[in-house]
């Protein structure tokens, strides 16, 4: 989701200076929700349910939409590309945390923690950027109609894919090389993964340069992508109030979008808050919602888009029948 960028700008007091000689940490220990005591190896329950229901209903959307010609359109493709997202974003984490509940296994090496943050906060930014792509494409159906084929068109298209993706992958690699160099005077991290914020407050000294860096990236990416998605809908939704001929399932298609942004809004902004406001929260609730910013979109992303989408859903829904007739017959011919 948008979050991981987020909390990568959260202010943070530069510490004090501690001696030169002290060794920097190159291994940390993952001690989320430890208030729980013996009750935390019931956590894995719910966060295995969720992790399965992202990793399928993000693979049957992919291959519905991969393998049935007629939904080899614009939109439907940008669909299957947020679906890569949210299939991703779990597979880099969820594991591990799993791991850690069950086995109590909370170790990982500072160049495993990095690795983990980098493709966590690559994945976490292109969430916001296909929701911008996807803002793109209901503009130019909606208020350019005419010139929608054309202007979506993949040799067009490029010039509003390139750009974002680079900013994206400039700035995450920034961020992580920073946060790289840093030394480390403690290894305890209050936290389920590597994320940002949880790794940079355990650096001795200084943390300006990453504070500022992390800001920059706040701006340039959640900030601007949704100042740019909301003056794309305003202007859409003029368009279909001003325009009788507007169909209503582009209607249908905006309010599915904006469902989608809200929501993505609501879930970043109360795990920022939770960051700024942590002294006021028990660690185990701010974990909590930065587990959940990552996990939740995940699983309801492919669900709205499956449900809110009637030839995806069509689509979906034979798939599904023709898998259980098939899994039905080859059950007969194996117990006969």
């Amino acid at each position: 989701m948008l979050a991981p960028v987020l909390a990568t700008g959260t202010f943070l007091p530069p510490t004090k200076q501690f001696v030169q000689n002290i060794s920097s940490h190159k291994h940390f220990l993952l001690n989320g929700f430890e208030e729980l005591g013996e009750l935390r190896p019931v956590l894995f329950i719910p966060f295995f349910l969720m992790f399965i229901v992202a990793l399928l209903a993000n693979s049957l959307l992919i291959y519905v939409i991969v393998s049935q010609r007629s939904l080899h359109q614009p939109m439907s493709i940008l669909i299957a590309g947020m679906a890569c997202v949210d299939f991703c974003i779990p597979v880099f984490f969820v594991p591990n945390m799993l791991l850690n509940f069950l086995f109590d296994w909370k170790g990982i090496s500072l160049i495993g923690c990095l690795v983990q943050m980098h493709f966590i906060h690559f994945f976490g930014t292109f969430q916001s950027t296909f929701l911008v792509w996807m803002a793109l494409d209901r503009y130019f159906a909606i208020c350019t109609p005419l010139s929608y084929h054309e202007l979506m068109a993949p040799e067009k298209f490029l010039k509003f894919i390139i750009p974002l993706a680079g900013r994206n992958i400039l700035l995450i690699t920034l961020i992580v090389s920073l946060a790289g160099k840093l030394s480390f005077c403690r290894n305890v991290m209050n936290h389920c993964f590597c994320e940002h914020m949880a790794l940079v407050e355990l650096a001795c000294g200084s943390i300006a340069i990453n504070n500022l860096v992390g800001l920059i990236s706040v701006f340039f990416i959640p900030f601007f992508d949704f100042l740019f998605i909301a003056a794309s809908y305003l202007m859409m939704f003029s368009s279909i109030l001003r325009s009788s001929s507007t169909s209503v399932k582009a209607l249908h298609t905006c309010i599915t979008h904006a469902m989608v942004i809200t929501l993505s809004i609501t879930v970043a902004l109360i795990a920022f808050l939770s960051y700024r406001i942590k002294n006021s929260l028990p660690a185990a609730v701010r974990v909590f919602f930065s587990t959940m910013y990552l996990l939740f979109p995940s699983c309801l992303n492919p669900i709205v888009y499956g449900i809110r989408t009637t030839e995806i859903r069509q689509h979906m829904l034979k798939t599904l029948t023709h898998w259980k007739h098939f899994v039905q017959t080859k059950s007969s011919e194996i117990i006969s």
